[in-house]
């Protein structure tokens, strides 16, 4: 199956998939949100499987090799084995938690029963705190042999030399000098020997609350596809606002719940600006890298705009002069 066939999979392709796993379906589909990958949600016959609905996720075709997505899987089964709150995989007839459906490499996952976070307070903040210490307990335990490394040269170096044709001209060296600034600073301070298996997309979307009566609300942390070896620092900074009076109060509330399982580097907490600008540049050039998708034109419609680069430019050039 080739690409263009991944753009627009056809719903009897999907349940015909999700047959093949080894889940009879209803016939009741919903395509569910998701730019990178294909995602749908299936209600399955209730005599041939103990789940009422399923999550099936049809992963881009040429981005992961078969290695990667299960050493994906294999932290996540690592994290449950550990009583860590996660949605793991669902074995397949085929014995592995992946299959090969047509050409395009797929993962059945079970519905979660839980909805997206909005807020955390303190006392939240702090439960995340202790669920991401042990994550990071649990990723250093084994390495990646197979996963991106988050670092400057994957997620950096490589992005602006890709940009370059995609910037506007009017703020290109701009755009340049203050990208270069920010992976200079954080080769000075990124401590190689510090990586381990890491979620590397911890984010309130990724997050997942369940409340249940008389008891504590519990959080799983969900879509691992990005995992990576990287520092751990990569995992807190992006549940953290914007403005800066309130990161500091709430960084310290979700490290109050980290230290109580895993040391903590404080001096780490000066390369988050840096991160916010490695994620900018890795952005973009994740878009210019999926322009053939069809749909990418019509979600970033100005991607190719000169005031989309001119406000990426100021964005990094206020995280480059606020660096010490």
């Amino acid at each position: 199956m080739s690409k263009e066939d991944f753009y627009s999979l056809t719903p009897d392709y999907v349940l015909d998939a999700v047959d093949a796993a080894g889940f009879r379906t209803t016939g009741e589909l919903l395509q569910l949100n998701s730019y990178e990958n294909r995602v749908f949600e299936l209600s399955i016959e209730p005599d041939s499987s103990p789940h009422s609905k399923v999550i099936a996720k049809f992963y881009r075709p040429g981005r992961w090799s078969e290695e990667c997505i299960l050493e994906e899987h294999e932290f996540i089964f690592d994290l449950l084995q550990n009583d860590l709150p996660v949605v793991a995989p669902l074995i397949q007839p085929n014995g592995s938690s992946l299959s090969l459906q047509n050409g395009i490499l797929m993962a059945v996952f079970p519905k979660a029963r839980g909805r997206l976070v909005q807020e955390l307070n303190d006392q939240e903040l702090v439960r995340v705190g202790r669920s991401l210490a042990k994550m990071h307990n649990i990723g250093e335990q084994k390495e990646f042999q197979h996963r991106p490394i988050l670092d400057t040269e994957s997620y950096g170096w490589d992005n602006i030399d890709h940009l370059q044709s995609w910037i506007s001209p009017e703020v290109r060296s701009r755009y340049t000098n203050a990208a270069e600034d920010i992976l200079y600073f954080l080769e000075d301070r990124l401590d190689p020997l510090k990586k381990i298996r890491i979620h590397a997309d911890v984010h309130k979307g990724n997050l997942l609350q369940v409340d249940m009566a008389d008891q504590v609300r519990e959080y799983f942390f969900v879509d691992f596809d990005d995992c990576a070896t990287g520092n751990p620092i990569q995992d807190l900074w992006m549940l953290m606002p914007g403005n800066e009076e309130d990161t500091k109060v709430e960084m310290a509330a979700l490290l109050e719940g980290y230290t109580e399982f895993r040391h903590f580097n404080h001096a780490d907490l000066e390369v988050i600006p840096a991160l916010r600008g490695l994620r900018i540049i890795h952005y973009a050039a994740w878009i210019a890298r999926r322009w053939k998708d069809p749909s990418f034109p019509r979600l970033f419609p100005n991607f190719s705009d000169y005031n989309y680069w001119a406000a990426e430019t100021d964005a990094l050039e206020g995280i480059a002069r606020g660096l010490g």
